[in-house]
């Protein structure tokens, strides 16, 4: 179970990212109402006394907002095909287990959490703020420095060993 641990959370970070998108298709107008009742609730743009800037100020947050929820979908379907990708060609290392095993694992949950950052950011940004937002989510913003680490050490693994026989480029 421990090697298809890192297949199933790449796998799990590609159906959310490719789920939030059939919700877009779906109605998109899901997320862009919330986005417009919650802000409406932000203190810093109710505090605005002209409104015709704070209407200017409110349009401007909608966009960047809606923005935050296309970022996740990007983030969470390109990265897991990423994930994938190297744990594929892992699996045809003939590194030792113990750093393979831990490359894999680096590579997939820092691939999966790391899209969370603008999930969070959208649904919280419009009330918070979006750089309090992210701020307050940067420990997913982090898992992407994860997910790099674990990406150079597999590549310094697909430099040092050769592939497995069954791998073999003619």
């Amino acid at each position: 179970m421990k090697t298809r641990a890192p297949y199933i959370i790449a796998l799990l970070g590609m159906i959310l990212g490719v789920f939030i998108s059939i919700l877009f298709g779906f109605n998109e107008n899901i997320f862009k109402d919330k986005i417009a009742r919650d802000l409406n609730q932000n203190e810093s743009i109710m505090k605005i006394t002209d409104s015709q800037a704070q209407q200017t100020k409110i349009e401007e947050e909608k966009d960047k907002n809606w923005r935050y929820y296309q970022r996740y979908h990007f983030h969470a379907t390109g990265i897991s095909g990423i994930s994938l990708a190297t744990l594929i060609l892992l699996g045809f290392s003939t590194a030792p287990a113990l750093i393979t095993m831990l490359s894999s694992f680096m590579v997939s949950i820092g691939g999966f959490l790391y899209p969370f950052v603008w999930l969070f950011s959208a649904m919280y940004g419009p009330i918070m703020g979006r750089s309090q937002a992210k701020e307050t989510f940067a420990i997913f913003g982090y898992m992407g420095g994860v997910f790099l680490v674990g990406l150079v050490l597999a590549m310094f693994l697909f430099i040092k060993y050769p592939f497995n026989k069954h791998f073999e480029l003619k």
